[in-house]
């Protein structure tokens, strides 16, 4: 079984949903839940020009620590052992996706939870998708866990 679990989070809804289905899976799998938050270097070089850099990175910290904190909590609710990290892109050189495959490599980290949009056509064409770069070039299994769908 699994031992060690990432879960990405973001603050979206789809994460705050990954985030549920991983603690049930460490759990389950009496696994270690590590819960990440990606900043990515790659807008404060976009902004660099209009504001301070740092200023925008300080707030993205403060912003990840704040979700991270609210995960560790979920976690110590149900007695998962675990702990969470803010992890950072390498500049314009790295995506998101990319930051979270290379720490998966780093840690051994042996399966992944992540939300996704769910996202058809083009808005999927146009935003893209984290998730689906990913699993694409994930070294182990990974858990994509879909908002749920809005009734209209």
């Amino acid at each position: 079984m699994y031992e060690n679990i990432l879960v990405a989070v973001d603050g979206s809804e789809a994460s705050n949903h990954a985030l549920t289905e991983a603690v049930r899976m460490a759990k389950l799998a009496r696994a270690r839940l590590t819960a990440v938050y990606v900043i990515d270097q790659s807008g404060a070089f976009t902004y660099a020009g209009a504001c301070d850099p740092h200023l925008l990175t300080d707030a993205a910290r403060q912003v990840g620590r704040s979700l991270l904190n609210d995960a560790v909590a979920r976690m110590s609710e149900l007695n998962v052992p675990g702990h969470s990290e803010i992890i950072e892109t390498l500049g314009i050189a790295e995506d998101i996706a990319s930051c979270i495959a290379r720490y998966v490599d780093a840690h051994g980290v042996d399966f992944v939870v992540m939300g996704t949009h769910g996202r058809r056509g083009m808005r999927r064409m146009v935003l893209g998708s984290v998730a689906e770069r990913f699993v694409r070039q994930s070294p182990c299994p990974v858990l994509l866990v879909r908002e749920p769908a809005v009734d209209a």
